[in-house]
């Protein structure tokens, strides 16, 4: 339960920790490349700066969420009423990047992150809309796909 909701699914697609240590040592090369030529405290600053946008970056990147609830699918700032959903498929690693390449349609709606290889692709029942589907990015696909199932089963189609 999220704020006495009912919901069936959360997840939030948080950037992996080797990003952060991949970061943070691209951070300190900027260090030890500016320490030698500027003085000491500019070359503090600077990577002060550059540590801070590395931050924000990272979180904003991983911030976006997955909730299956209160009637409906939310994936980042997109939302869709499970009325309009059809089935939804698990998918792995080779399914996934067939889907979001050779496979794909150009109207899908698409949130994926490189860092996660599986996804969950929800069909969209709405004539008009003009998504025919969702593929979304995903560490647990069957569990999604199985909260979307059950979600759909117990909404009445519209």
């Amino acid at each position: 339960m999220e704020n006495g909701t009912d919901t069936h699914y959360s997840e939030r697609l948080a950037v992996p920790l080797r990003w952060w240590v991949q970061g943070t040592m691209l951070v300190a090369s900027l260090w030890l490349a500016v320490v030698v030529a500027l003085p000491e405290a500019l070359a503090w600053a600077i990577s002060g700066a550059a540590m801070a946008l590395l931050v924000v970056l990272l979180l904003a990147y991983g911030s976006a969420r997955i909730v299956v609830g209160d009637g409906e699918l939310r994936v980042g700032r997109a939302r869709i009423e499970a009325r309009h959903l059809g089935g939804a498929s698990a998918l792995d690693a080779d399914a996934t990047r067939r889907q979001a390449g050779v496979d794909a349609d150009a109207r899908a709606y698409l949130l994926l992150r490189p860092y996660l290889k599986r996804s969950v692709r929800v069909d969209v029942t709405d004539d008009a809309d003009p998504a025919p589907y969702w593929l979304v990015s995903t560490r647990h696909p069957e569990q999604l796909a199985g909260a979307l199932s059950a979600m759909t089963r117990s909404t009445p189609a519209g």
